[in-house]
């Protein structure tokens, strides 16, 4: 994990059961458009019933990760239907390791769900569900959030009995980057003083238009009023890749990366306290053929320190295009540099 010396992402809480995150989503099928009369500013009471019944509660029970790996145990947390077909979009760190799952609507209604897609990068997840007349909340895949703009959280903080509960606050900063307790950071975060408490994960924020413009994901736990959401525009690529696909897609590069952590490190007897370890070298693609070895370690991308794979995997996808990427590279004779090219996008293993 990185030295508090580094100027680098703040701690985060990410609770599995008291999911102390949250999250904002947005709706698949049917984004605002310029405009449209969903750009028309409702007022906060109008705002909440455009939203909250889109807004569910989801119910888990399963074996987390952890050091009581053999204890089953259930969580709760929030969600947002994303398409009338019966996608909900949620966090990761709710559904990980989830053996069930049940869906409360907002009409009261439970009905069983199973997660259709995943990733722990970006920690999002969709789940589905089988019912009939849905309400996908509106994305906004481009909203220009303005700092002191006002925001709406809508959640089942606590599991709460009576539906979902609904605070407001404003953006207090945009572009802001997280580790997580996992190892890993969390990019393009809209930080909100909108009260956010355990059970909101899973929860939109929304703007005055009622568009969802952001995936409600962490708090600060040391501090009062910090809370964080992933923005639509970041994510909505991933989503639409997450239904159409089941995964997020990445550029195959022929290796497995793992985030080095203390446990790692030992393990592999390795000189490196940040970084990603290279492993399970593919010698026909772009890392073999470039000279990567299984061992070596990445410390920088085009001259962007790596700490962990959040770090290694943001720069890429920031990177675009470019038909090569140079990597910087601890491995058996010292450091050196290594270009490699871009292959195309497609599933890959994290």
């Amino acid at each position: 994990m990185p030295s508090p010396a580094r100027n680098t992402p703040s701690p985060v809480s990410l609770k599995h059961t008291g999911l102390v995150l949250i999250v904002c989503a947005m709706t698949i099928m049917g984004y605002a458009h310029p405009g449209a009369t969903e750009d028309t500013p409702l007022s906060i009471p109008s705002v909440v019933a455009k939203v909250r019944p889109s807004v569910v509660t989801i119910l888990t029970r399963g074996v987390p990760a952890g050091p009581s790996p053999h204890t089953a145990q259930s969580g709760s947390g929030s969600g947002i239907i994303i398409d009338a077909s019966g996608y909900i979009l949620t966090n990761n760190h709710l559904v990980e390791g989830v053996s069930s799952l049940v869906v409360g609507l907002s009409t009261g209604r439970l009905t069983p769900g199973r997660v259709a897609a995943r990733d722990f990068l970006l920690d999002l997840a969709l789940v589905k569900i089988a019912a009939q007349d849905l309400v996908p909340a509106t994305l906004n895949q481009s909203a220009q959030l303005e700092i002191g703009e006002t925001v709406v959280a809508i959640g089942n903080p606590l599991a709460l009995k009576g539906g979902s509960t609904v605070t407001v606050g404003v953006v207090s900063a945009l572009d802001r980057s997280v580790l997580t307790p996992n190892g890993e950071t969390l990019y393009d975060l809209i930080q909100t003083d909108a009260a956010i408490n355990p059970g909101n994960s899973g929860g939109p924020l929304v703007d005055l238009t009622g568009q969802v413009v952001g995936i409600n994901v962490a708090i600060a736990p040391s501090a009062q009023a910090i809370s964080y959401a992933i923005t639509l525009e970041a994510v909505y690529p991933h989503i639409q890749s997450m239904m159409l696909r089941g995964s997020v897609t990445r550029p195959d590069f022929g290796f497995t990366p793992v985030t080095i952590t203390p446990s790692v490190a030992a393990s592999f007897g390795l000189d490196a306290d940040r970084g990603i370890l290279v492993l399970n070298v593919d010698s026909s693609k772009p890392a073999g053929t470039s000279g990567l070895q299984s061992g070596d370690v990445i410390t920088a991308l085009d001259q962007h320190q790596i700490y962990n794979m959040g770090d290694f995997w943001h720069n890429v996808m920031r990177e675009g295009d470019t038909p090569a990427i140079l990597l910087t590279v601890q491995g058996r004779n010292g450091q050196s540099h290594v270009r490699i090219q871009r292959p195309p996008l497609q599933k890959v293993s994290q």
